[in-house]
Protein backbone atom coordinates (compact mmCIF):
# COMPACT_ATOMS: atom_id res chain seq x y z
CA UNK A 1 0.00 0.00 0.00
CA UNK A 2 0.69 3.72 -0.65
CA UNK A 3 2.53 5.51 2.22
CA UNK A 4 0.90 8.41 1.46
CA UNK A 5 -2.42 6.42 1.45
CA UNK A 6 -1.73 5.22 4.50
CA UNK A 7 -1.29 8.47 6.50
CA UNK A 8 -4.22 10.10 4.62
CA UNK A 9 -6.27 6.94 6.28
CA UNK A 10 -4.88 7.57 9.93
CA UNK A 11 -5.74 11.49 9.27
CA UNK A 12 -9.25 10.60 8.54
CA UNK A 13 -9.55 7.88 11.67
CA UNK A 14 -8.23 10.47 14.07
CA UNK A 15 -10.25 12.85 12.61
CA UNK A 16 -13.77 11.08 12.97
CA UNK A 17 -12.09 9.73 16.62
CA UNK A 18 -12.58 13.66 17.85
CA UNK A 19 -16.11 13.96 16.09
CA UNK A 20 -16.93 11.27 17.95
CA UNK A 21 -15.45 12.89 21.07
CA UNK A 22 -17.27 16.00 20.41
CA UNK A 23 -20.35 14.50 20.12
CA UNK A 24 -20.45 12.05 23.04
CA UNK A 25 -18.84 15.10 25.15
CA UNK A 26 -22.33 17.51 23.91
CA UNK A 27 -24.34 14.14 24.16
CA UNK A 28 -23.10 14.19 27.83
CA UNK A 29 -23.82 17.63 28.14
CA UNK A 30 -27.50 17.73 27.39
CA UNK A 31 -28.71 14.55 28.79
CA UNK A 32 -27.97 16.04 32.37
CA UNK A 33 -30.63 17.22 34.29
CA UNK A 34 -31.42 21.30 34.05
CA UNK A 35 -31.27 22.71 37.35
CA UNK A 36 -33.65 25.38 36.60
CA UNK A 37 -35.94 22.12 36.32
CA UNK A 38 -35.04 19.93 39.14
CA UNK A 39 -35.81 23.20 41.38
CA UNK A 40 -38.87 24.70 39.94
CA UNK A 41 -38.05 28.36 40.37
CA UNK A 42 -41.81 29.23 39.51
CA UNK A 43 -43.30 27.64 42.73
CA UNK A 44 -40.33 28.61 44.62
CA UNK A 45 -40.56 32.06 44.33
CA UNK A 46 -44.37 31.86 44.96
CA UNK A 47 -43.28 29.99 48.26
CA UNK A 48 -40.70 32.71 48.83
CA UNK A 49 -43.42 35.48 48.69
CA UNK A 50 -46.08 33.42 51.17
CA UNK A 51 -43.29 33.60 53.50
CA UNK A 52 -42.32 37.20 53.38
CA UNK A 53 -46.14 37.68 53.87
CA UNK A 54 -46.00 35.92 56.85
CA UNK A 55 -43.28 37.72 57.92
CA UNK A 56 -45.21 40.93 57.86
CA UNK A 57 -42.85 42.28 54.87
CA UNK A 58 -44.73 45.45 53.56
CA UNK A 59 -46.51 45.20 50.38
CA UNK A 60 -44.44 47.41 48.82
CA UNK A 61 -41.45 45.41 50.34
CA UNK A 62 -42.49 42.20 48.73
CA UNK A 63 -43.65 43.95 45.11
CA UNK A 64 -39.80 44.49 44.66
CA UNK A 65 -38.56 40.79 46.12
CA UNK A 66 -40.84 39.65 43.72
CA UNK A 67 -39.71 42.06 40.62
CA UNK A 68 -35.58 40.88 41.61
CA UNK A 69 -36.58 37.43 41.60
CA UNK A 70 -38.92 37.09 38.91
CA UNK A 71 -36.42 38.88 36.33
CA UNK A 72 -33.83 37.55 38.19
CA UNK A 73 -35.18 33.97 36.95
CA UNK A 74 -36.12 35.13 33.02
CA UNK A 75 -32.73 36.18 32.57
CA UNK A 76 -31.72 32.38 33.83
CA UNK A 77 -34.38 30.64 31.47
CA UNK A 78 -32.10 31.97 28.68
CA UNK A 79 -28.52 30.81 29.75
CA UNK A 80 -27.43 27.23 28.67
CA UNK A 81 -25.82 24.54 30.42
CA UNK A 82 -27.36 24.91 33.74
CA UNK A 83 -26.36 21.44 35.11
CA UNK A 84 -24.45 22.40 38.54
CA UNK A 85 -24.29 25.26 40.93
CA UNK A 86 -20.76 26.62 39.40
CA UNK A 87 -22.87 27.60 36.21
CA UNK A 88 -25.58 29.04 37.81
CA UNK A 89 -23.36 31.22 40.05
CA UNK A 90 -21.56 32.48 36.72
CA UNK A 91 -24.57 33.28 35.47
CA UNK A 92 -25.91 35.38 38.41
CA UNK A 93 -22.34 37.11 38.21
CA UNK A 94 -22.96 37.65 33.93
CA UNK A 95 -26.49 39.09 35.62
CA UNK A 96 -24.75 41.58 37.59
CA UNK A 97 -22.56 42.83 34.72
CA UNK A 98 -25.34 42.84 32.72
CA UNK A 99 -27.48 45.42 34.91
CA UNK A 100 -24.59 47.54 35.18
CA UNK A 101 -23.72 47.75 31.46
CA UNK A 102 -26.65 47.41 29.98
CA UNK A 103 -29.43 48.95 32.29
CA UNK A 104 -26.39 51.33 34.00
CA UNK A 105 -28.67 50.44 37.18
CA UNK A 106 -26.97 52.04 40.26
CA UNK A 107 -24.90 50.54 42.78
CA UNK A 108 -27.52 50.71 45.37
CA UNK A 109 -29.77 48.82 42.92
CA UNK A 110 -27.05 45.93 42.25
CA UNK A 111 -26.51 46.31 46.60
CA UNK A 112 -30.37 45.16 46.69
CA UNK A 113 -30.80 42.42 43.73
CA UNK A 114 -27.30 40.90 45.51
CA UNK A 115 -28.84 40.59 48.57
CA UNK A 116 -32.77 39.75 47.29
CA UNK A 117 -31.33 36.88 45.45
CA UNK A 118 -29.26 35.50 48.13
CA UNK A 119 -32.23 35.23 50.11
CA UNK A 120 -33.97 33.62 47.85
CA UNK A 121 -31.54 30.92 47.20
CA UNK A 122 -31.18 30.34 50.75
CA UNK A 123 -35.06 30.08 51.49
CA UNK A 124 -34.49 27.38 48.46
CA UNK A 125 -31.97 25.79 50.76
CA UNK A 126 -29.59 26.63 47.72
CA UNK A 127 -25.84 27.32 49.06
CA UNK A 128 -25.01 29.04 45.49
CA UNK A 129 -24.50 32.33 47.10
CA UNK A 130 -23.30 31.81 49.88
CA UNK A 131 -19.53 32.71 49.07
CA UNK A 132 -20.73 36.08 47.08
CA UNK A 133 -19.56 38.95 48.73
CA UNK A 134 -22.49 41.74 48.97
CA UNK A 135 -21.28 45.09 47.37
CA UNK A 136 -21.20 48.18 49.09
CA UNK A 137 -23.79 50.67 48.75
CA UNK A 138 -23.42 54.41 48.12
CA UNK A 139 -24.56 56.59 51.09
CA UNK A 140 -26.03 59.64 48.91
CA UNK A 141 -28.82 61.82 50.75
CA UNK A 142 -31.99 63.04 48.93
CA UNK A 143 -31.96 66.77 49.01
CA UNK A 144 -34.92 68.93 51.70
CA UNK A 145 -36.29 72.12 51.23
CA UNK A 146 -35.54 74.33 53.67
CA UNK A 147 -38.57 75.91 55.90
CA UNK A 148 -39.30 78.66 53.60
CA UNK A 149 -40.51 76.30 50.83
CA UNK A 150 -41.94 74.25 52.79
CA UNK A 151 -44.26 77.24 53.92
CA UNK A 152 -44.45 78.38 50.34
CA UNK A 153 -45.08 74.40 48.85
CA UNK A 154 -48.21 74.26 51.64
CA UNK A 155 -49.54 77.65 51.15
CA UNK A 156 -49.66 77.07 46.98
CA UNK A 157 -53.12 75.64 47.75
CA UNK A 158 -54.75 78.97 48.84
CA UNK A 159 -53.65 80.32 45.21
CA UNK A 160 -55.42 77.78 44.09
CA UNK A 161 -59.60 78.46 42.24
CA UNK A 162 -61.70 78.21 45.28
CA UNK A 163 -64.93 79.71 44.24
CA UNK A 164 -66.95 76.69 44.78
CA UNK A 165 -67.38 74.26 47.81
CA UNK A 166 -66.01 71.23 45.92
CA UNK A 167 -63.36 73.23 44.46
CA UNK A 168 -62.42 74.85 48.50
CA UNK A 169 -62.88 71.19 49.99
CA UNK A 170 -60.50 69.45 47.11
CA UNK A 171 -57.44 72.19 48.08
CA UNK A 172 -58.41 72.01 51.61
CA UNK A 173 -57.56 68.32 51.34
CA UNK A 174 -54.80 68.29 49.22
CA UNK A 175 -53.16 70.85 52.09
CA UNK A 176 -53.80 68.81 54.78
CA UNK A 177 -51.96 66.16 52.71
CA UNK A 178 -49.04 68.21 52.07
CA UNK A 179 -48.87 69.67 55.74
CA UNK A 180 -48.87 65.92 57.18
CA UNK A 181 -46.34 64.27 54.65
CA UNK A 182 -44.14 66.98 56.22
CA UNK A 183 -45.55 68.03 59.89
CA UNK A 184 -45.91 64.33 60.28
CA UNK A 185 -42.98 62.49 58.21
CA UNK A 186 -45.26 60.11 57.00
CA UNK A 187 -44.46 57.67 53.92
CA UNK A 188 -46.60 58.25 51.40
CA UNK A 189 -47.92 54.87 51.79
CA UNK A 190 -48.83 55.21 55.16
CA UNK A 191 -50.25 58.55 54.25
CA UNK A 192 -53.08 56.66 51.31
CA UNK A 193 -53.65 53.75 53.97
CA UNK A 194 -55.39 56.34 56.69
CA UNK A 195 -58.79 55.87 58.06
CA UNK A 196 -60.49 58.54 59.82
CA UNK A 197 -60.43 56.42 62.99
CA UNK A 198 -56.55 56.77 62.91
CA UNK A 199 -56.66 60.50 63.99
CA UNK A 200 -57.41 61.27 67.31
CA UNK A 201 -57.92 65.28 67.19
CA UNK A 202 -58.14 65.95 71.36
CA UNK A 203 -54.66 64.34 71.66
CA UNK A 204 -52.75 65.58 68.36
CA UNK A 205 -51.82 61.85 67.51
CA UNK A 206 -52.29 59.28 64.68
CA UNK A 207 -51.76 56.06 64.85
CA UNK A 208 -49.61 54.69 61.78
CA UNK A 209 -49.23 51.24 60.89
CA UNK A 210 -46.19 51.33 58.94
CA UNK A 211 -43.46 49.03 57.36
CA UNK A 212 -43.73 45.42 58.42
CA UNK A 213 -47.37 45.83 59.71
CA UNK A 214 -45.47 47.54 62.74
CA UNK A 215 -47.26 50.60 64.57
CA UNK A 216 -46.54 53.53 65.85
CA UNK A 217 -48.23 57.06 67.18
CA UNK A 218 -47.08 60.34 65.30
CA UNK A 219 -47.74 63.98 66.48
CA UNK A 220 -49.23 67.16 64.99
CA UNK A 221 -49.64 70.52 66.03
CA UNK A 222 -52.26 72.94 66.66
CA UNK A 223 -52.28 74.24 63.21
CA UNK A 224 -52.41 70.68 61.56
CA UNK A 225 -55.43 70.01 64.03
CA UNK A 226 -57.56 73.10 62.87
CA UNK A 227 -57.25 71.82 59.28
CA UNK A 228 -57.74 68.27 59.80
CA UNK A 229 -61.11 69.25 61.72
CA UNK A 230 -62.29 72.08 58.28
CA UNK A 231 -61.68 69.14 56.10
CA UNK A 232 -63.42 66.59 58.27
CA UNK A 233 -66.45 68.79 59.12
CA UNK A 234 -66.77 69.64 55.34
CA UNK A 235 -66.48 66.03 54.25
CA UNK A 236 -70.00 64.34 52.57
CA UNK A 237 -69.14 60.65 52.06
CA UNK A 238 -69.33 58.12 53.93
CA UNK A 239 -65.75 56.36 53.35
CA UNK A 240 -63.87 55.31 56.40
CA UNK A 241 -60.66 56.28 54.56
CA UNK A 242 -59.29 59.56 55.38
CA UNK A 243 -57.97 60.47 51.67
CA UNK A 244 -60.49 59.23 48.94
CA UNK A 245 -60.41 60.56 45.35
CA UNK A 246 -64.14 60.91 43.22
CA UNK A 247 -64.80 57.73 43.14
CA UNK A 248 -64.55 56.92 46.43
CA UNK A 249 -61.60 55.09 46.80
CA UNK A 250 -58.07 55.35 48.69
CA UNK A 251 -55.64 57.70 46.83
CA UNK A 252 -52.66 56.36 44.63
CA UNK A 253 -49.08 57.16 46.35
CA UNK A 254 -48.76 58.05 42.13
CA UNK A 255 -51.81 60.42 42.44
CA UNK A 256 -49.74 62.16 45.62
CA UNK A 257 -46.36 62.41 44.08
CA UNK A 258 -47.97 64.33 40.77
CA UNK A 259 -50.13 66.46 43.12
CA UNK A 260 -46.92 67.55 45.50
CA UNK A 261 -45.00 68.27 41.71
CA UNK A 262 -47.57 70.28 40.53
CA UNK A 263 -47.64 72.39 44.09
CA UNK A 264 -44.01 72.84 43.98
CA UNK A 265 -43.91 74.29 40.45
CA UNK A 266 -47.15 76.98 41.74
CA UNK A 267 -45.02 77.65 44.57
CA UNK A 268 -41.65 78.00 42.56
CA UNK A 269 -40.00 75.29 44.14
CA UNK A 270 -37.00 74.40 41.55
CA UNK A 271 -35.91 71.70 43.66
CA UNK A 272 -36.88 68.04 42.65
CA UNK A 273 -39.83 67.58 45.38
CA UNK A 274 -41.31 64.19 46.65
CA UNK A 275 -43.12 62.79 49.47
CA UNK A 276 -39.87 61.13 50.53
CA UNK A 277 -38.07 64.85 50.31
CA UNK A 278 -40.65 66.20 52.53
CA UNK A 279 -40.17 63.16 55.08
CA UNK A 280 -36.60 64.04 55.05
CA UNK A 281 -37.53 67.82 55.72
CA UNK A 282 -39.54 66.72 58.46
CA UNK A 283 -36.34 65.07 60.32
CA UNK A 284 -33.74 66.99 59.05
CA UNK A 285 -35.37 70.19 60.73
CA UNK A 286 -36.57 68.70 63.92
CA UNK A 287 -32.82 67.71 64.19
CA UNK A 288 -31.73 71.51 63.54
CA UNK A 289 -34.05 72.16 65.91
CA UNK A 290 -32.25 70.42 68.68
CA UNK A 291 -34.51 67.22 69.24
CA UNK A 292 -33.05 64.06 69.93
CA UNK A 293 -31.78 61.54 67.38
CA UNK A 294 -33.97 58.77 69.31
CA UNK A 295 -36.91 60.87 68.95
CA UNK A 296 -36.61 61.32 65.77
CA UNK A 297 -36.30 57.68 65.40
CA UNK A 298 -39.40 57.09 67.11
CA UNK A 299 -41.26 59.21 65.11
CA UNK A 300 -40.15 58.10 61.50
CA UNK A 301 -40.69 54.32 62.87
CA UNK A 302 -37.20 53.46 61.84
CA UNK A 303 -36.07 49.93 63.51
CA UNK A 304 -32.39 51.06 63.67
CA UNK A 305 -30.80 54.29 64.55
CA UNK A 306 -28.23 54.16 61.76
CA UNK A 307 -31.11 54.40 59.28
CA UNK A 308 -32.15 57.67 61.06
CA UNK A 309 -28.86 58.82 61.21
CA UNK A 310 -28.43 58.58 57.56
CA UNK A 311 -31.79 60.56 56.79
CA UNK A 312 -31.05 63.45 58.72
CA UNK A 313 -27.93 64.95 57.58
CA UNK A 314 -27.44 67.80 59.03
CA UNK A 315 -25.71 71.60 57.16
CA UNK A 316 -22.39 72.46 58.24
CA UNK A 317 -23.71 75.74 59.05
CA UNK A 318 -25.32 73.22 61.70
CA UNK A 319 -22.41 71.84 62.99
CA UNK A 320 -20.14 75.01 63.23
CA UNK A 321 -22.79 76.61 65.60
CA UNK A 322 -22.80 73.53 67.76
CA UNK A 323 -19.46 73.57 67.50
CA UNK A 324 -19.03 77.67 68.58
CA UNK A 325 -21.49 77.06 71.53
CA UNK A 326 -19.29 74.53 72.88
CA UNK A 327 -16.10 76.55 73.37
CA UNK A 328 -14.07 74.22 73.67
CA UNK A 329 -10.41 75.35 75.35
Amino acid sequence: MNPSSNNKTKKNDERTSIELKSVKTESDSSSKPNILEHYNFPEMIEDYLVELEIRNYSKNTIKTYKSIVTTFYKFLTNEKDLYDEKRILRSFKRYIQYLKREKQVSQNYIYLVTVVVKKFFEFGGLKILDDVQTPKRTKSLPKSLNETEVKNLINAMDLNDSSTPSRHHLNTRNKVILALLYSAGLRVSELVSLHTDDVDLGERTIRIRGKGEKDRIVLFDENMKLLLEEYLEKRTDDSDALFINRFGNHLTPRYVQMMIKKYAESAGIKKRVTPHILRHSFATHLLKNGVDIRAIQQLLGHSNLSTTQIYTSVDMQTLKNVYDRAKLR
